[in-house]
């Protein structure tokens, strides 16, 4: 039987964020991506793949909040997985003071905005600055835009939520014994390069590996870097 590889998303993700990875991966892993339904921590999520998850031990890809959701994961049952990969990701709690606020205020607006004028629409404003900027106003872009279409404003109240009161992770990190694979767009703004440079350095022997012209959504920017990056893991 193949080996099971459980496929996190991130923020208001679905499998369409996945498919260039479960098609080209296809022959080494079954794939499978979980639907996070109104579930509103990073906990409820993690516990959810745990219960998924159809085999013991298993591979785990996260990305951006897939990859919070993967280190809580580890967290939880560190014996169940087989390798971690945190794609465009990390690992620090919500910052205090100013930066926080900032961050809390940002994720409100646009939650006042879905409500507002629909998820598509706001979509079309915040994915901007989600990928490479030759990627804006493309048909993959436009894909990203579908997905959102596809999501809820109760499904966005709740994995704000879950964002919001996120755990600081990097207590975690060199506790992560298993093969890893850290990845991320040279542009990705929002988890730029040097943070995931600080997670390498901080899990023992974990491999990083930086997508060039490439945003925050690597596995539907680039995706055969992503999947040529992931086959690798897998073989390890």
């Amino acid at each position: 039987m193949k080996p099971t590889l459980m496929l996190l998303s991130g923020l208001m993700c679905d499998a369409a964020v996945w498919a260039p990875q479960c098609a080209a991966l296809q022959a080494q892993a079954q794939c499978l991506v979980p639907d996070y339904g109104l579930r509103d921590s990073l906990t409820a999520m993690a516990q959810q793949v745990l219960a998924e998850a159809p085999t013991e031990r298993f591979s785990l890809a996260g990305h951006s909040m897939g990859g919070r959701v993967a280190l809580e994961v580890w967290r939880l049952a560190p014996q169940r997985v087989a390798r971690l990969a945190l794609l465009d990701t990390g690992a620090q709690p919500l910052p205090g003071g100013a930066a926080g606020e900032r961050e809390r205020d940002g994720r409100m607006a646009l939650l006042s905005q879905a409500r507002r004028q629909g998820m598509r629409t706001m979509g079309s404003q915040w994915a901007r600055g989600m990928v490479h900027p030759a990627e804006r106003d493309t048909p993959m872009f436009e894909s990203i835009l579908d997905m959102l279409e596809r999501s809820s404003p109760e499904q966005f109240v709740a994995q704000i939520n879950a964002l919001l009161n996120r755990p600081d992770a990097s207590p975690l990190l060199p506790s992560i014994t298993c093969p890893t694979l850290l990845l991320c767009g040279r542009e990705d703004s929002w988890s730029p390069p040097a943070q995931h440079e600080k997670m390498r350095d901080a899990i023992p022997n974990a491999e990083l590996c930086i997508i060039e012209r490439c945003g925050h959504m690597s596995s539907v920017e680039q995706p055969q870097a992503v999947n040529a990056a992931l086959a690798a893991w897998l073989g390890t």
